[in-house]
């Protein structure tokens, strides 16, 4: 009886997309329109200073200073949604040379909830959807070449056709058909050099650029930063309600915010965003970025990093001395149901360097 009540609550969460009535943040009215300034935070304070993160100061990971970015960019408010990757799909995946389709989107049964996309057709002629209440809820199940060819078909101006050097393999970076982990390990950003002045840019984000908009206090060009994404220090809640009080996320805390595997809608968690207005850059899914983390005792080397943890990681998972890596999911063609992404923009070239001032970076030391 017990476990029939609680299969009976979750489905009634996902039928109406949260719990009592819960609202969200502020979403765009057409979700595929990635001019509409809803779907983007910008990040100012360029030249901002950085802070170690890592093992050093009570973390994971080997030590970085990380933050410092010395540009004003945009980055997505919201993680990729399913429904925003299944417009993707059917736009470029119709024969889908590089497998940009996992069959394991689709969940094995009704409450282990992958991102749910759906194929139909064959080679050719396959057709993709999303039922509506996962539409809204965070792509999963790709890996940071499938999000590559996402940021290049962006760049590309959102075309239709096959997966070539028009659509997904060329861009914002040159994937030439790199599927394998040593092909999009070499895979790098278009340089600079090498942009078209005024077009716009889609990326995914460098460490620094997550990283900035995770934690940073937005006041000004400082190395002031929160220990979550959260705009707090404090550890967050995981408790989905009416009204979100603030400081909470999708993550596991003597239990899962709604089941195991299950997303919850981006931005549910309406008045917990970042200082820059970000949301679920704690929880839900763990996000790719471009960082590669070249030793990585005891698991994978290299690898590619993700930050934020996930639905099913546990609170030290979502602070900001976490450089996340390891347990076997990091290879850069790996795919898992605790991977997502979320992208940046750069509308024009810009300079990319790294924070230095008289060569010396000055950092925080986070507190262990």
């Amino acid at each position: 009886m017990k476990a029939k009540m609680i299969g009976a609550m979750v489905a009634v969460i996902l039928a109406g997309g949260a719990a009592m009535g819960q609202t969200h943040a502020p979403w765009p009215t057409n979700w595929n329109n990635w001019n509409d300034p809803a779907l983007w935070a910008t990040v100012g304070n360029a030249w901002n200073v950085g802070e170690l993160s890592g093992v050093g100061v009570g973390g994971y990971g080997p030590d970085r200073i990380c933050g410092a970015v010395g540009y004003e960019y945009r980055i997505g408010k919201f993680e990729v949604t399913a429904g925003q990757y299944t417009s993707f799909l059917n736009a470029v995946a119709k024969t889908d040379t590089y497998e940009l389709y996992s069959t394991s989107m689709v969940p094995p049964t009704p409450f282990y909830g992958w991102c749910n996309i759906e194929r139909g057709g064959s080679p050719g002629s396959y057709t993709y959807s999303v039922p509506s209440d996962y539409a809204n809820r965070p792509v999963n199940q790709v890996s940071w070449g499938d999000a590559a060819r996402f940021a290049n078909w962006l760049t590309n101006g959102q075309p239709t056709g096959d997966q070539d050097a028009s659509t997904t393999e060329d861009g914002s970076y040159c994937l030439k058909g790199a599927t394998d982990n040593a092909g999009l390990l070499a895979v790098a950003r278009i340089a600079e050099a090498n942009r078209v002045q005024d077009k716009k840019y889609y990326f995914i984000p460098s460490e620094d650029e997550w990283y900035k908009a995770a934690f940073h206090k937005n006041d000004g060009v400082t190395g002031n930063y929160f220990d979550y994404p959260t705009g707090s220090d404090d550890t967050p809640s995981n408790i989905l309600d009416t009204t979100d009080p603030g400081n909470n996320a999708n993550f596991y805390q003597g239990g899962y915010t709604i089941g195991v595997g299950i997303c919850t809608q981006v931005g549910e968690f309406e008045n917990s965003e970042s200082p820059y207005g970000t949301f679920d850059q704690g929880g839900n899914v763990s996000e790719w970025n471009e960082a590669i983390i070249s030793s990585v005792p005891d698991s994978i080397s290299p690898a590619r990093a993700t930050r934020g943890g996930s639905w099913g990681n546990h609170w030290p998972d979502l602070g900001a001395a976490k450089r996340q890596y390891g347990n076997g999911y990091l290879y850069p063609a790996s795919e898992d149901d605790i991977l997502g992404f979320r992208v940046v923009e750069v509308p024009e070239p810009a300079t990319l360097a790294m924070l230095a001032l008289g060569g010396l970076a000055v950092v925080r030391r986070r507190r262990k």
